[in-house]
């Protein structure tokens, strides 16, 4: 077997795997879309620590079309040795790298700015959805009670929300450490907000976070030569 054989057939099944993998990740998406309090049953309360701070659901289907589009890119790429599918493969690929590599900068270098982005995604579904729709307040309870926080910043995100109108201007209990939360249990508690457990939970694995992502990085460069190696190669055969 030559060279450019095996690292077709290993494109082919890489991407195949790229692609059952995105098809799994979408059907999850669909179904903590469609009943995402069943779903945290599932995978626990450590699992569900960060799924209010992106919403999973969509993110999952999401993420999930997009590799079942690179997984179909590049399996059809490599068995067709198609140019036109390769150079598709490594474009969306190269933009994906370029993409999570701002992101790290951004998170990294101006994490006051991502804080602030992140509040002002969340504290709407805290303030209008928290005590209305059961799937939001379901797994908004879980990540209190797990990572005993209340709220985005602190309990000042439940002041004139739904919750607080309709439950005679109290806070949710994980904001107190009294059964009945007012104003003044609240402020004497000091629960500290989500947001920083969550991020103080990432420091403290920040070797775990680091790895997983060199690790995606180091595949996606990987694809993007073994996509261009295959490109140039498949133009070398069409000269002959």
């Amino acid at each position: 077997m030559g060279c450019f054989t095996f690292v077709k057939v290993m494109m082919i099944l890489f991407n195949l795997f790229i692609f059952l993998a995105g098809g799994a990740l979408l059907g999850v998406g669909i179904w903590v879309s469609v009943d995402g309090t069943s779903f945290v049953r599932v995978i626990g309360p450590v699992s569900s620590q960060a799924m209010q701070f992106v919403n999973i659901g969509y993110f999952c289907i999401v993420i999930g079309a997009i590799l079942i589009l690179l997984g179909f890119l590049g399996c059809c790429g490599a068995q067709k040795e198609s140019k036109c599918l390769l150079i598709l493969f490594f474009a969306i690929v190269l933009i994906i790298f370029i993409a999570e590599i701002a992101a790290a900068v951004v998170a990294l270098v101006y994490s006051s700015f991502a804080e602030s982005l992140l509040r002002a995604w969340v504290t709407p579904i805290l303030r209008d959805d928290y005590g209305r729709q059961k799937d939001a307040t379901g797994i908004w309870n879980t990540t209190m009670s797990e990572l005993k926080c209340c709220g985005f910043t602190n309990y000042t995100d439940f002041s004139d929300s739904y919750y607080f109108n309709n439950n005679d201007n109290t806070y949710p209990p994980f904001c107190c450490n009294t059964t009945i939360c007012t104003e003044a249990a609240a402020i004497q508690s000091q629960v500290q907000g989500c947001f920083r457990q969550l991020f103080d939970i990432l420091k403290e694995n920040a070797n775990i976070v680091g790895g997983i992502a060199a690790g995606i990085c180091a595949l996606e460069i990987a694809a993007m030569v073994v996509s261009m190696y295959l490109y140039c190669k498949i133009d070398g055969k069409s000269r002959v």
